[in-house]
């Protein structure tokens, strides 16, 4: 049964009657998108890093495994780690980039790896602008020349409108690219501070022309490129957008602006908007200390900027961010708060979980992060860093190591990176 039909510009909310009462949206329930496609129930793997590829950003066996493995553990959909569209700015060395000059056999690999189980799979476009690493590109090209506010990033260029023509493009031609390939869509990454999410930040994006000041203005870039890629690939092809509620920073996009734009991205044709937050310097989607309040606050600490949006929209809207509790995503379903649940962490530990989640074997998905130490009294970035080197050892190993300590893992990851970039910049020199 459909609970939840959206079309293009209008939820059609049609509980079914048994006996008298009203079937409670949850998280088992499947959802149509505006463009016809069914997800199988709401759980959803966000983007993480994976940190994967080869030293020419091809996918790895051990990314094409991951993801057959995740595809079997009963989500609906997959989302990729960040997929840059251009090789000159990667969130890090470790990305797998979607261009003509990407190995095609592996790409179609990974895309058939994650839909092997039975899951839809999106790969995320993105343009990391001036979160570039200064050791891939000094001067990155970004809204402006505002620097990131952290060691190893250099000054950025401030792009000239050609250059917004040729980032559009490339937008344009990586989604053609996952069309080809057999992705089921692409999901463009407006968040987390990367080029199209700085553009937004009125603290960032200092411009005087048509791609600053108004809020409009800021929102050009990214509606330019969801307008282009929309109009570039088939109609049953997903394209959904990641935003942030807010950057949680003085003077920077916020959460009345967040509302703003997903009406617009809503207005160009997207299947569904992914909320979050936070950038590099913010780190708020990445946080894994516990929140004072209820339960529900401490496990999902986007919603109730997400219901503000939801109340906006009519198209679906996922949120991402700290979820757990099964109690907990069916009462946020239900509420009508939000219509995908978005997890990542719990991926890594059990690939399996969400299965369980969905059949009531189990009540909560893994939260070990709980029984780390207060982020206060790590070394900044150590519980991401920590995830992403079990996600690269769950890929080459088929299993996490649980028992690393934090640090350990922290130490560890630095050191792939290291070397991944090293090999990377070897292989350009070649």
């Amino acid at each position: 049964m459909d609970v939840l039909q959206t079309g293009r510009r209008r939820n059609r909310i049609s509980p079914e009657n048994t006996g008298g009462g009203t079937v409670v949206m949850n998280i088992g329930q499947h959802l149509t998108l505006p463009n016809g496609v069914t997800l199988k129930n709401r759980i959803v793997k966000s983007a993480m890093s994976e940190a994967l590829a080869d030293e020419y950003n091809n996918p790895t066996q051990a990314q094409i495994d991951l993801f057959a493995q995740w595809s079997k553990g009963g989500a609906a959909l997959l989302i990729t780690g960040n997929t840059p569209v251009d090789r000159m700015h990667l969130e890090h060395a470790g990305n797998f980039v979607l261009d003509p000059s990407s190995d095609m056999e592996r790409v179609s690999a990974l895309a058939a790896a994650g839909k092997s189980g039975g899951a839809k799979i999106l790969t995320q476009l993105a343009h990391a602008g001036r979160q570039t690493p200064e050791a891939i590109n000094a001067h990155p090209t970004s809204i402006s020349d505002v620097q990131l506010d952290l060691p190893g990033y250099g000054r950025p260029t401030p792009a000239i409108e050609s250059v917004f023509e040729e980032i559009i493009a490339k937008f344009v031609r990586s989604a053609r690219l996952a069309e080809q390939t057999g992705f089921d869509g692409v999901e463009i990454h407006a968040a987390h501070g990367y080029l199209l999410s700085s553009a937004l930040s009125p603290r960032i994006n200092t411009r005087t022309d048509r791609w600053g000041g108004a809020l409009k203005n800021r929102a050009r870039l990214s509606i330019e490129v969801v307008r282009a890629v929309r109009k570039a690939v088939d109609p049953s092809f997903i394209v959904a957008v990641k935003l942030n509620a807010s950057d949680f920073q003085k003077g920077g996009f916020d959460h009345a602006d967040s509302v703003q734009v997903a009406v617009m991205l809503e207005a160009e044709g997207v299947d569904f908007i992914e909320i979050s937050g936070g950038n590099f310097e913010e780190p708020t989607a990445y946080q894994h200390a516990s929140k004072s309040g209820s339960t529900q606050i401490r496990e999902a600490y986007f919603l109730d900027y997400a219901a503000a949006i939801k109340d906006a929209l009519t198209i679906p809207l996922m949120v991402t961010g700290g979820f757990r509790s099964a109690g907990v995503m069916n009462d946020a379903i239900a509420s009508g708060k939000t219509d995908l649940i978005g997890m990542g962490r719990p991926f890594i530990t059990e690939p399996g979980f969400a299965a369980k989640l969905l059949i009531g074997e189990i009540e909560k998905a893994p939260a070990v992060e709980q029984d780390f130490p207060p982020a206060n009294t790590l070394p900044r970035g150590a519980v991401l860093n920590w995830f992403c080197a079990q996600i690269a050892l769950a890929g080459k190993t088929g299993a996490p190591d649980l028992a690393m300590s934090v640090v350990d893992g922290h130490e560890t990851y630095l050191e792939q990176i290291k070397l991944a970039t090293q090999l990377l910049l070897e292989a350009r020199r070649d």
